[in-house]
């Protein structure tokens, strides 16, 4: 699998502009995640930290979630690897735990917030609000969001594709 990232154009009105930000991000943590094995996915970017590109991409399956679907449409729904007992569970990993599997709820969460988005403008506030804060959210504070938490994320990435194997890359 070979992941194909777009830039956005460089003249798109804002909306295909936020969007396309978001998916090639998206798509940058994929390519990240490309040609390894599960071992390697699993492998911790320095002790003592649990942070891996497999906790990644279970950690942003979770953020997908939580902004697309608890808070934009008011979804009633419990995380996906991490609880209020274990914050951090997204990146506690097993041997048990499959890139496949990840990947897959990643993308299954990545679909339905294209779809959810879909139904709201820029503008338009979000249906749900924030677990801790209580604030709600319009559209265009979301896609910023999720841009700003791929791209910290996507740098984290970089440097433990770099650690696992020497590749570098944007």
């Amino acid at each position: 699998m070979t992941t194909e990232r777009r830039t956005p154009a460089t003249t798109a009105d804002e909306r295909t502009m936020l969007e396309g930000w978001l998916e090639f991000h998206r798509q940058t943590l994929a390519w990240k995640c490309e040609g390894l094995s599960d071992e390697q996915l699993r492998s911790a970017a320095a002790e003592p930290s649990e942070l891996s590109l497999m906790g990644l991409v279970r950690h942003m399956a979770d953020v997908e979630r939580n902004w697309f679907r608890r808070v934009l449409t008011n979804e009633d729904l419990a995380p996906l690897y991490w609880s209020d007992e274990d914050p951090d569970g997204e990146f506690r990993l097993t041997e048990a735990d499959t890139y496949q599997e990840a990947h897959a709820a990643w993308q299954a969460e990545i679909e339905t917030a294209r779809r959810n988005a879909a139904r709201f403008g820029l503008d338009d506030v979000s249906e749900g609000k924030h677990r801790r804060t209580g604030e709600r959210f319009n559209l265009r504070w979301l896609y910023t969001h999720m841009i700003e938490e791929y791209s910290r994320h996507n740098g984290h990435a970089d440097l433990i594709r770099e650690r696992i194997d020497g590749s570098t890359g944007d």
